[in-house]
């Protein structure tokens, strides 16, 4: 009888074990299965920001429309900048700012106020980019922003940040602060972020909380 009962004790804890195991499986597929909806996501509005940053390389101060400018604190102060134009494809786009400066001892250093974007990700989004400023640097491609962002898609999608560090020319960009990204069925919101490769490999670090309407799990998977 006692032999019967530590057989049946032993054999109660494996299935216990492999049944934690099993739980812990499905625990993690679910999460791989959350992951593959959602960072597309994530990676589309990490474009969209580099793309806008890459218009404002392309073009301030350049070939900018200015209301007036002048010298202050050797500073050259840009009132109310704006671009606009279409790009390749023939689709529009825009960008304004309160103000830039540009420091004369260094040119390639321009400081951007209350910035707002609209650019194309293809022919049916378009990304409208918010930020209440920005330092960049031409002369390195390396865009600090230093105040909270927002990048808004024209599908739904949109994206929060409190600030980022861009470097245009090897296509990165992280950030140690609060983020947060939404869509109509999923949402993701972390510490901290990397990205590297333009979009294409984003890594998301300290307390990460997913959310996905089952719904859109079941439409990926049919």
């Amino acid at each position: 009888m006692l032999q019967i009962l530590r057989r049946a004790t032993g054999l109660s804890a494996a299935l216990g074990m492999y049944g934690d195991a099993y739980e812990a499986a499905l625990a993690h597929s679910e999460r791989v299965r959350k992951m593959k909806v959602l960072l597309p996501v994530a990676a589309g509005v990490i474009s969209a920001a580099f793309i806008a940053v890459a218009i404002v390389r392309a073009y301030l101060p350049d070939d900018v429309s200015i209301a007036s400018a002048t010298i202050e604190n050797g500073m050259i102060v840009m009132e109310r900048p704006a671009i606009a134009g279409r790009n390749g494809d023939g689709i529009s786009y825009s960008m304004t700012a309160t103000r830039a400066l540009q420091d004369i001892a260094n040119p390639n250093m321009i400081t951007l106020e209350n910035v707002k974007a609209a650019v194309p990700m293809r022919e049916d989004v378009i990304a409208r980019v918010t930020a209440a400023g920005g330092i960049f640097d031409r002369g390195t491609d390396k865009l600090q922003m230093t105040h909270p962002f927002d990048v808004d898609l024209s599908n739904g999608v949109t994206a929060h940040f409190q600030s980022a560090f861009l470097d245009i020319h090897s296509g990165t960009m992280e950030t140690s602060d609060r983020v947060s990204i939404q869509s109509d069925k999923s949402s993701i919101v972390a510490q901290s972020l990397k990205i590297t490769d333009k979009g294409r490999n984003i890594t998301f670090a300290g307390q990460v909380l997913v959310n996905v309407d089952p719904v859109a799990i079941r439409n990926k998977d049919n």
